[in-house]
């Protein structure tokens, strides 16, 4: 009887629970949220001025609302989102990690957030060195001799580096066909290299999650260009054996390329550049704290050897006579632009300001997200089915072949954390771990903040084997229950459309 009273009373609790209607729904003739001021300028005929078919008579549908109805809207729908300042984002290979206010604060100084690309150079030289020292930390991070910091994201890093590669290869007489990729790899890598202009073979992992390095000598043949490695793989495992796979790629007159995704789990302690690794790119989105979660912006800078700097994309940061920097626009073997001017110059002032806070500390950070990781892996182990055994670094990927025995999968149990309050795992990645639930609770999480998680975790272990329809059937406690997700993805929604209704009421 009460569930059917509260359906029929739109506000029966707090305004973070209750319902809350489009910005569409709220709209009345006539309403404004604001008066603009009187025209200081003579005033114009637009259509005139503009030309008639550069200017359209207004927006239909456009909301009329009060400016009270504008911030409660927006306010409430704000108090509806996860957000890192609120809770543990668990994400396997996301690295989500607290981005300190010192990084905002930074980023957002006059003369850095104030400034034009297209001012001139001699104005910008701050800006320049910014460039310049963020770009040697990030060689003295990962061991390289050069940096580009155009790309915007790790996939574009990615498609730089390749583009890298071939543009080397190509020089010597031959840009070769394949790109060699691990199963373990992150998901981009194949994509990326079918646009860089290559074939994709896969070499499967051997039983202990690592590459098959006795296969991968059967594989580099003079057709192979590269081999593309995620390291440590999206299994959380640090490949051991990468100085001597180097040597096999070098020995055909291939490179080896790395994701630096997972750089939260090497930063300050392994640097890439002494293992052999001739180009990687680095999410500075990820380990270097700027805020993702809303889908950007993001930065993947690329590290390569020596061999590859003649073909860095213009324009190339360069230091003049008298220690003025200017950026280089041409260069005879650039492989060219591929992002407009010198990248997301915020992301990249975030990322230095988060390097220079820490300074030495970016180890005990690496140091810190290890040790939360294993610390949740030893008491859910047992728990949760563990595929792999090997020493986990940054992340664990448990899979859900314990609780398939009572019909839970592992879309069940993270749709179940919600509502204990977490944001969900990575579910069901990496392809290799079926049913696999990749966590990652980066270093920012306190032992207060795991144990909570883990208590968690083991509840919902405890409801499939006990309730298992408790946990098939959640989230409960959120305003919209289990989506059809499948059919969200292939039929959206995307905009609203006034019913007939709220037409004639208009």
């Amino acid at each position: 009887m009460i569930d059917k009273m509260n359906e029929k009373i739109k506000k029966a609790s707090r305004h973070p629970s209750q319902n809350e209607g489009l910005i569409f729904e709220k709209s009345s003739p006539g309403k404004r949220a604001f008066e603009l001021p009187p025209l200081d300028v003579p005033k114009t005929d637009l259509a005139r001025t503009l030309g008639a078919h550069q200017r359209r008579g207004g927006v239909e549908g456009f909301p009329e609302v009060s400016e009270i109805e504008v911030i409660r809207h927006f306010t409430r729908l704000s108090t509806w989102n996860y957000a890192i300042d609120l809770g543990m984002y668990p994400l396997g290979s996301c690295t989500m990690k607290y981005n300190p206010r010192v990084n905002e604060f930074v980023a957002r100084l006059d003369g850095i957030a104030t400034e034009h690309p297209y001012q001139p150079q001699e104005l910008s030289q701050g800006c320049l060195k910014i460039l310049q020292l963020l770009e040697k930390c990030l060689l003295e991070i990962t061991g390289m001799d050069s940096i580009t910091l155009q790309p915007a994201a790790g996939a574009q890093g990615e498609m730089t580096g390749l583009l890298l590669i071939r543009a080397y290869l190509e020089k010597q007489g031959n840009a070769r066909k394949k790109v060699l990729i691990p199963d373990s790899a992150h998901g981009t890598n194949p994509a990326t290299a079918v646009i860089a202009g290559y074939e994709v073979e896969n070499i499967k992992s051997e039983s202990h999650g690592q590459i098959d390095v006795d296969k991968l000598r059967d594989l580099v043949t003079e057709d192979v260009a590269a081999l593309m490695i995620t390291n440590p793989s999206t299994l959380g495992i640090f490949e051991e054996r990468i100085p001597e796979i180097a040597e096999i790629l070098h020995a055909k007159g291939a490179l080896l390329y790395m994701d630096g995704a997972n750089m939260n789990a090497l930063t300050g302690v392994t640097r890439p550049g002494d293992l052999g690794v001739d180009v990687m790119h680095l999410n500075l989105h990820k380990t270097f704290s700027t805020p993702h979660g809303g889908g950007g912006p993001g930065a993947g800078p690329v590290a390569m050897k020596k061999i590859l700097e003649p073909f860095r994309p213009v324009p190339i940061l360069v230091e003049r006579d008298g220690g003025k920097l200017a950026l280089e626009q041409v260069r005879p073997d650039s492989i060219g632009k591929v992002r407009a001017f010198g990248g997301n110059f915020g992301v990249l002032v975030r990322a230095l300001a988060y390097i220079l806070a820490y300074g030495p500390g970016v180890r005990q950070a690496t140091e810190d997200a290890v040790l939360n990781a294993n610390y949740i892996r030893k008491h859910l182990e047992g728990v949760f089915d563990l595929p792999y055994s090997l020493p986990s670094m940054h992340e664990v990927v448990f899979s859900d072949a314990l609780q398939k025995r009572n019909g839970v999968n592992t879309m069940d149990i993270a749709k179940r954390l919600i509502d204990y309050g977490f944001h969900p795992y990575t579910t069901a990645f990496p392809l290799i771990v079926p049913g696999a639930l990749m966590i990652e609770p980066t270093e920012s999480e306190s032992k207060e903040e795991c144990d909570l998680f883990i208590e968690a975790m083991k509840s919902i272990a405890e409801e499939a084997a006990t309730t298992p329809e408790v946990v098939k059937t959640a989230p409960h406690t959120t305003r919209v229950r289990r989506l059809d997700e499948t059919g969200a993805a292939r039929k959206p929604v995307l905009r609203w459309k006034p019913t007939a209704k709220t037409a004639a009421s208009s």
